[in-house]
């Protein structure tokens, strides 16, 4: 696996895990944010084909400020770059992929997850939002849904809840949980730890984490 730039940054550290749920050939779609910086960390440029809603299949990595297109951006409004072999596409066949379920894995951000499986990431409580946007559907109809997002709010707030309190994108469509601390697993069961990452303990997790947990032998 690539390690990437440096890791001290938790963004870095969350998308350093989240490339490891990556297998060769897939085809994955990232959200705007944390998960556009998920490619620097897979094994080569062309280990998946990351797709971008706006209509890239193919994305690489981040344009460098001296060599990008002004022109070529994806769904975040990110310069990037288009590894050998990928293609522009329109909107319709773009979202024509994501409707008939063909997207392998979608990372994206969340304001809250709950044990479930929740997904609340469009609605910022006092701030003005246009829609809920193409995260809907990726999130009702990708394979696998795994959020990458920091493990509190800027308030310090637990983000992984026992139930949501905002606005929901997708009810029970949550597999998987990447955050600097942790791993988890969710299910209609509840709430699993599957690995723990850096040096917090699963009490010290259980104080940052509003939803309750299972831990698997792995993450102990």
């Amino acid at each position: 696996m690539n390690t990437g730039p440096s890791c001290a940054d938790p963004r870095h550290v969350i998308a350093r895990r989240a490339a490891r749920e990556v297998a060769r050939g897939q085809l994955i779609n990232l959200g705007i944010g944390l998960p556009t910086l998920i490619p620097a960390y897979l094994d080569e440029p062309a280990a998946a084909w990351v797709h971008s809603e706006n209509g890239i299949v193919g994305v690489g990595a981040l344009a460098r400020p001296d060599d990008l297109d002004s022109q070529l951006i994806d769904a975040g409004g990110g310069y990037v770059s288009v590894v050998p072999g990928g293609a522009i596409v329109d909107s319709a066949t773009s979202f024509g992929m994501i409707r008939r379920g063909l997207i392998d894995i979608t990372f994206l951000g969340a304001l809250q997850v709950s044990a479930q499986g929740d997904l609340a990431n469009w609605l910022v409580p006092g701030s003005l939002v246009a829609g809920i946007g193409g995260g809907a559907e990726l999130a009702q109809k990708a394979r696998r849904v795994i959020v990458t997002m920091p493990h509190v709010d800027k308030a310090g707030r637990p983000k992984i809840v026992t139930r949501c309190t905002l606005p929901l994108t997708a009810s029970k469509r949550v597999t998987t949980i990447i955050t600097e601390h942790a791993v988890f697993a969710c299910s209609e069961r509840g709430l699993r730890l599957v690995e723990r990452l850096g040096a917090m303990s699963v009490a010290e997790l259980r104080t940052i984490t509003e939803a309750d947990f299972t831990v698997d032998e792995e993450g102990a």
